[in-house]
């Protein structure tokens, strides 16, 4: 798996790097802000990229605009946006682009395991949420919130579901059969206003309407 990996931070983006490549990843190109890195996806179209949110010059969202302006032009691409901290609006704008799409909080990269899973998950098309935004936006639910009609059973399947977990990840991690999370990923999945489309894309929009009701 081919990636460009791109974060003004030396460090953490050399530390990023011997991590990738420990990992059998093919490091193809970093980058130090977002120009540098749209050259890089240009001349060596990745498999994934990985880029800060905040990023020269202005160090506001420059790494979001990068990484939205490469969803436009290589759909193929998987994403993984780091951030130092949760950033609700521009998570959801980005997880809005569909699958193969990450939110992750700097601090998670030092669960080495879980963060290279996190990545080959990217690859395979998979669309992972940190934990952390997850519990912010649990928090701050609105009153009128389109997930009323989910038993408690069913949130936190939809819970899980935005972090990235396929339904056995999910079975595992609540000690169920697989079966019995396909029956709740169903019943969500029926009773939330979704649209008329496939089982995969209804998943996704699932999990935004999940990150939306706060």
């Amino acid at each position: 798996m081919r990636v460009v990996l791109a974060d003004d931070d030396v460090l953490l983006r050399e530390g990023v790097a011997s991590l990738l490549v420990r990992s059998g990843f093919e490091l193809v190109g970093q980058a130090g802000d977002a120009s540098q890195l749209l050259a890089l996806v240009r001349e060596h179209l990745p498999d994934l990229v990985i880029v800060d949110i905040r990023m020269p010059p202005t160090q506001t969202d420059e790494g979001l605009k990068a990484a939205r302006a490469i969803r436009e032009r290589h759909p193929q691409i998987g994403i993984a946006v780091l951030s130092a901290y949760v950033e609700v609006e521009p998570a959801m704008e980005l997880l809005a682009g569909g699958r193969g799409i990450g939110y992750l909080l700097k601090s998670r990269v030092t669960d080495v395991a879980d963060f290279i899973e996190t990545l080959r998950r990217l690859v395979k098309g998979g669309s992972v949420v940190d934990p952390s935004l997850v519990q912010e936006l649990v928090a701050s639910q609105r009153r009128d919130d389109p997930l009323a009609a989910l038993s408690p059973r069913e949130r936190e399947v939809l819970a899980l579901m935005a972090e990235g977990l396929s339904n056995a990840g999910i079975a595992r991690k609540l000690w169920v059969t697989e079966g019995t999370v396909e029956k709740h990923v169903h019943s969500i999945l029926s009773k939330l206003p979704l649209g008329d489309t496939d089982d995969d894309h209804r998943r996704v929009l699932a999990v935004l309407a999940y990150l939306d009701a706060r």
